[in-house]
């Protein structure tokens, strides 16, 4: 047996689970039954398309977990005949952290314990979880195709043997010693019954208890009578305690919610309800059955791009798989649960799963459900809130996506506003219905603080009559995204940072004139500030700032090609902005009919960087911002 180390981030979460403070230790079987049944779920999928596999196991195999305790050793051992696994798969698997929601659970570990025993509450930690209650693991394997077994053995600290062992079938041993008084009541035929039906009642293989019992001879009336002693003999039992059924193919009716939830705990690994469950049985041109879930808090690795799909797909109740990622559009990559078709071939290939016509149909379909149910939830207002809290950018992503169902996924969408309470949001319908009859746009502001854009310069020929803007404060999405909706409705979207300000009546010769008084200084400004700004000009669009700063349609189509390349690490610089300065307020005023170059300069200045400052942009240079105000401020006083 060779030792090895464990990679770091697996030794943070083991030093966790066997110091933390997490009361529901009893998932750690959840855990390795959902464990074995995947093991056999592969293996059965090669017994059917691998004539090499088939070959090598038994005629008469199927599919079964063996559960077993031993009080006097305290110990619990689990055995699946499944897959089985190599040396190579144990380093991965167990050695190393290859999920990447396991790695987004651990960055999420802040040190405290109490704190990061909650998140597991939050996340599942397959195979770990049994460091909870086990001061060692043995775990013996032999993997499907080959003659060589391994053993695989830690005490939960910083490192792990691992080395060749003899096993005469394939699948896996897991064989647990069970650490303390607290962890040995897992040693127990009731205790072990009670969780494998909570939590594993719907695993599709059976589920066997083998334990020992203590059973005494029935004595007839006349060996009674004549005192005679009954015998007392150990039999060995071996008891099937779970359905052994696939639940999505039980008829709805039947199912209870209770039900529904510990299925979905089994197979998403989190401990939690979902927030929806969706059951649908499809019969005509195509036949398949769908259980999805949307988990009641996001995954930890939704916004990885090496993220782990929530859905498994099985051809007559035969797992396919469960790693591929076009089952469902990447923006319900939150959805977990099961496909099941009846028309789809056993040996159905990733190539033939992306090109063919009943898997499209069937993922079509699926969204529309999805979609649907999203739909119906979203009438419940405060049910709404807190999806909307954990999926609003996903949905996002999905209208920018999916044009099939853009329409629906605009309808789900809701955005803070500078006419909701704090806390709450709108819907693009709610803010049609409340704008005037005139309006016929739907006018956003993008940024990343709602306080800054809602207190915005940009925002007072807004107020001033009355009209609702939306507040897109994810600027990381909203910057690509929100430019490309277009329309909801008919309604276009319009960035007010780049578009003409509404109801601003001033007649052509009017603003040429405004135009043609304030040449003068408009062209010093822009002499003055040189390349910091495209261009500068005089607006009718503020009402109490001196001054702000817009983008034209050009530089807002190029805002969002370089937050999509900054999206993909490349480092952009922030485009040069158009300075509007008013022509009605007192600095402007009074700075067109001054005669001091200097102060001029030092106002110029101020004007671009307060403009900057209030759209929570970052100025060139706050010591020279700070000198020249104090400049100002001296010649003012």
């Amino acid at each position: 047996m060779a030792k090895h180390q464990f990679q770091t981030e697996v030794g943070q979460l083991l030093h966790l689970m066997t110091h933390s403070l997490y009361s529901n230790k009893e998932i750690f079987i959840r855990e390795l039954v959902s464990n074995a049944s995947d093991a056999i779920d592969k293996l059965n999928y090669l017994k059917l398309t691998d004539d090499k596999i088939k070959a090598a196991l038994p005629e008469d195999w199927s599919g079964e977990i063996n559960v077993s305790f031993d009080e006097a050793d305290k110990s619990l051992t689990i055995v699946d005949n499944g897959i089985g696994m190599n040396e190579e798969d144990l380093i991965a698997s167990i050695g190393t952290i290859a999920k990447s929601g396991t790695k987004s659970f651990i960055e999420a570990m802040t040190g405290d314990a109490k704190k990061d025993s909650n998140l597991i509450g939050q996340f599942g930690v397959g195979f770990y979880s049994v460091f909870m209650v086990a001061s060692n693991v043995d775990v013996i394997t032999r993997k499907a195709g080959e003659e060589t077994a391994f053993k695989w053995s830690s005490n939960g600290s910083g490192e792990f043997d691992l080395g060749p062992c003899t096993k005469e079938s394939v699948g896996t041993v897991i064989y647990i010693k069970l650490k303390d008084e607290e962890a040995e009541e897992f040693a127990s035929k009731h205790r072990i019954e009670n969780i494998v039906k909570k939590y594993s009642d719907h695993i599709a293989y059976p589920i066997f208890l083998n334990y020992s019992e203590e059973v005494t001879e029935e004595l007839s009336e006349e060996d009674k009578k004549a005192g005679k002693e009954a015998k007392k003999t150990t039999e060995k039992r071996h008891d099937k305690i779970n359905a052994a059924t696939a639940l999505w193919m039980q008829p709805k009716a039947k199912i209870k919610k209770e039900e529904y939830n510990d299925f979905y705990k089994s197979i998403s690994h989190d401990s939690t309800d979902p927030m929806l469950t969706m059951h649908t049985r499809v019969e005509g041109v195509n036949e398949y059955t769908t259980l999805f879930y949307i988990p009641a808090v996001a995954p930890m690795d939704m916004y990885r791009a090496d993220y782990q799909p929530g859905v498994k797909l099985y051809v007559k109740r035969v797992f396919i798989t469960d790693s591929e990622k076009e089952l469902l559009p990447t923006y319900l990559r939150f959805v977990r649960g099961i496909i099941d078709s009846e028309d789809l071939p056993l040996n159905v290939s990733r190539e033939i799963l992306q090109e063919n016509r009943v898997m499209a149909n069937i993922k079509q379909g699926s969204v529309k459900k999805i979609l649907s149910e999203i739909k119906k939830l979203s009438k419940d207002e405060e049910k709404y809130a807190e999806f909307v809290a954990q999926y609003n950018r996903a949905l996002k992503e999905g209208a920018y996506q999916d044009y099939t169902n853009k329409e629906a996924l605009l309808e789900l969408l809701r955005y803070k506003s500078t006419k909701t309470e704090a806390g709450k949001m709108t819907s693009l319908e709610a803010y049609k219905d409340r704008a005037d009859s005139e309006q016929k746009a739907i006018y956003y502001i993008i940024g990343e603080n709602e306080n800054v854009m809602k207190n915005s310069p940009l925002l007072e020929a807004y107020k001033k009559n009355d009209i609702e803007v939306l507040i897109c404060d994810d600027k990381e999405i909203d910057e690509i995204i929100t430019p490309a909706l277009q329309a909801y409705k008919e309604w276009e979207f319009k960035d007010i940072t780049s578009c003409e300000a509404p109801k601003v009546e001033q007649s052509e010769e009017a603003k040429k004139e405004v135009e043609e008084k304030f040449e003068s200084i408009t062209k010093k400004i822009k002499d003055i500030l040189g390349e910091a700004v495209k261009e500068v000009r005089v607006t009718n669009r503020l009402s109490e700032s001196p001054s702000c700063v817009t983008k034209d349609a050009g530089d807002a189509q190029m805002a969002q090609m370089m937050q999509m390349m900054r999206a993909m690490g490349q480092a952009m610089p922030e485009g040069a902005p158009i300075l509007e300065i008013n022509p009605e307020h007192d600095i402007v005023k009074k700075l067109n009919g001054c005669a001091d170059d200097s102060l001029i300069a030092d106002v110029s200045w101020v004007l671009l960087d307060q403009a900057k400052l209030s759209e929570g942009m970052e100025i060139t240079d706050a010591v020279q911002f700070a000198q020249r105000l104090n400049r100002i401020t001296a010649k003012a006083l």
